[in-house]
C-alpha cells in the first residue's frame, strides 16, 4: 500500500483548472492546440488515489493526446454550468462522456452545489412540504439525504428517485445536446455494497435509463468493473492514512488499465476513419 503524505489528490496529474473554468479537473494541463480527445466523468474519469487514470493509459495505447476532464464527485450539472470545458470537448477529435450518477443534480426537489454535485445546499418547496417532518439542516450530501428520505417513508422517497431519474435523462440529454451529439458514453458500473441503498454505481442509474440516451450519442461502451477492495488492487493507489476505506470504494490501477485496454480497442477503428 502507498500513503500519499500531502493530499489524497497529490498525485502525478494534481487537479488544474482550464482558462474561464472554476472547475477543477485531473492535470497535468495540456495543449489545447494539438488535435486530441477529451474524457468527461466524475471520480472514475478522474481517477482519484490512482497514479495514472485510465484516461492516460488511453493516451499511451493510442498515441493520440487524451485530456482529462474528469472531476471528483462531478455530475452532469458541474459540466452543463462550464461553457469553457463543453468548448473544450467541442473541439476535440471525439468525446467520452461518463455515465454519471442521477443523485447529483438540481431538481425540482432540491439544490446541489454547481461544481461539487455530490453535495446538498438546499430543499425546494416540493421537498418541504413532501417531508414537513424532516429538518434538512442537517444533511449535506446528496446520498445521506435520500437515504434518510426512504428511512423516514419508502413511499414518498420512490416520488423523489423518480423525478430525479426522469430528470437525469433529460439533463444527459442536454449535455450531449451541448455536444452536438459528437460524443461516446462510457458506462463504467460497480457494486460498492450490495447491501446499501446507494451499492451500486453510478447511483440510481439503469439500464432503460442509458437505453434512452442511445440514440442521441455515436455509441455506449459499457465496462463493469469493480472495485480496489474486490480487485484486491490497493497495492499502487495512494491515499492518506484515513483514507482507506475510501480508496477501497474506488476503481484500482488495474481496473483503470483493463478500461482503459477496451476504450481504446472501441475507439480506434473509428479514429483511423
Amino acid at each position: 500500500m502507498s500513503y500519499e503524505l500531502k493530499s489524497a489528490t497529490a498525485l502525478a496529474g494534481e487537479p488544474c483548472s482550464y482558462a474561464g473554468s472554476k472547475l477543477l479537473v485531473r492535470g497535468p494541463v495540456r495543449n489545447l492546440t494539438e488535435p486530441y480527445l477529451a474524457f468527461i466523468g466524475g471520480t472514475e474519469v478522474f481517477g482519484r488515489f490512482v497514479e495514472r487514470p485510465f484516461v492516460a493509459k488511453t493516451e499511451e495505447i493510442l498515441q493520440q493526446t487524451c485530456v482529462n476532464l474528469g472531476s471528483v464527485n462531478a455530475g452532469v450539472d458541474s459540466f452543463l454550468k462550464d461553457p469553457d470545458i463543453l468548448n473544450i470537448a467541442r473541439k476535440a477529435q471525439s468525446s467520452v462522456m461518463q455515465v454519471l450518477g442521477a443523485q447529483n443534480i438540481s431538481n425540482s426537489y432540491y439544490k446541489v452545489h454547481p461544481r461539487r454535485n455530490d453535495r446538498f445546499l438546499r430543499a425546494h418547496e416540493p421537498l418541504l412540504e413532501l417531508y414537513p417532518e424532516m429538518d434538512f439542516t442537517e444533511y449535506h450530501f446528496n446520498k445521506h439525504l435520500l437515504s434518510a428520505l426512504r428511512s423516514c417513508c419508502t413511499n414518498r422517497y420512490e416520488t423523489v428517485r423518480d423525478h430525479l431519474q426522469e430528470t437525469w435523462v433529460e439533463r444527459m440529454g442536454m449535455l450531449i445536446g451541448a455536444l452536438e451529439g459528437q460524443v461516446t458514453l462510457l458506462w463504467i458500473h460497480y457494486d460498492v455494497d450490495q447491501q446499501a441503498l446507494f451499492g451500486h454505481e453510478p447511483a440510481l442509474v439503469d439500464r432503460p435509463m442509458v437505453d434512452a440516451l442511445r440514440a442521441q450519442v455515436l455509441g455506449v461502451v459499457e465496462i463493469p468493473v469493480h472495485t480496489a477492495r474486490d480487485a484486491e488492487d490497493i497495492d499502487g493507489m495512494f491515499y492518506g492514512q484515513l483514507d482507506l476505506p475510501s480508496a477501497q470504494r474506488m476503481v484500482g490501477p488495474k481496473e483503470q488499465q483493463r478500461i482503459a485496454e477496451q476504450v481504446a480497442r472501441y475507439l480506434q477503428p473509428r479514429l483511423a476513419n
